[in-house]
């Protein structure tokens, strides 16, 4: 099946080299894949994963290794922010 990857700002570099915009790629995941499966198969770093939504909506760290991904997902994942 296929899933929307948006990795934004430094996590824009894990993405494969298909990607549409510079931070979306269109992926085949297999069926019953998790988010922490896309976290992994990605080499994201966990710590770098802080916001993590799925089709606009937040999911939390606690729910990824769980959270099944269906087909037409857009799964979006930011790394923390600083600022001053």
């Amino acid at each position: 099946m296929q899933i929307t990857l948006k990795l934004f700002a430094s996590l824009a570099s894990y993405l494969p080299p298909h990607k549409k915009n510079g931070i979306e790629a269109d992926i085949e995941v297999a069926e019953g894949s998790t988010i922490g499966d896309m976290i992994e198969l990605y080499k994201i770093p966990s710590k770098s994963a802080h916001l993590v939504m799925v089709n606009g909506f937040y999911i939390k760290p606690e729910e990824r290794n769980q959270y099944v991904l269906k087909a037409d997902d857009a799964l979006a994942i930011c790394p923390p922010v600083a600022g001053g």
